[in-house]
């Protein structure tokens, strides 16, 4: 249990949730990372979470799941070739632990996945470039503003 004393849910605005954001390139950063078992325990993988950088989806979040440890080997291809675009998007090629990603601009392609039984639809990334790859090309989160980037603390 966590101690709530103080809280008074009246005055604070509740949250209202999120829908999608529009398919297309964001400038963004990982804020974090962490390796979690798969739901049968059977491997793991590495979940990256992004933040994107300004725009009018500045601090939204879309996450990416790398299954690097599977007894499906063309599951841990696939992650392993992803891991590859992001490690060479952010110039960091022989990364000793996922931190070294953190905060560091990159663009993502972002999607839509459809809505599939229980689940309504939700963002996916479908690729990453490096900053020097090119503007975000339909992104509005690539036009920034005065803002500070969150990476420069």
């Amino acid at each position: 249990m966590s101690n709530l004393a103080g809280f008074n849910a009246a005055e604070v605005e509740p949250s209202t949730g999120y829908d999608v954001i529009p398919a297309g390139e964001y400038e963004a950063i990982i804020t974090d990372s962490e390796m979690k078992p798969t739901k049968n325990n059977n491997g793991s993988y590495l979940q990256l979470t992004f933040q994107l950088v300004g725009g009018q989806y500045d601090c939204r979040f879309v996450w990416a799941r790398l299954n690097l440890d599977n007894p499906n080997e063309q599951a841990v291809e696939i992650a392993q070739r992803e891991l590859s675009a992001i490690c060479r998007a952010v110039g960091v090629m022989t990364p000793q632990d996922s931190s070294e990603l953190h905060d560091i601009p990159l663009i993502i392609k972002v999607g839509i996945e459809p809505a599939r039984g229980q689940y309504s639809e939700s963002n996916s990334i479908k690729a990453y470039k490096s900053i020097g790859e090119g503007a975000a090309k339909s992104a509005p989160a690539a036009t920034g503003g005065a803002k500070k980037a969150p990476w420069k603390k």
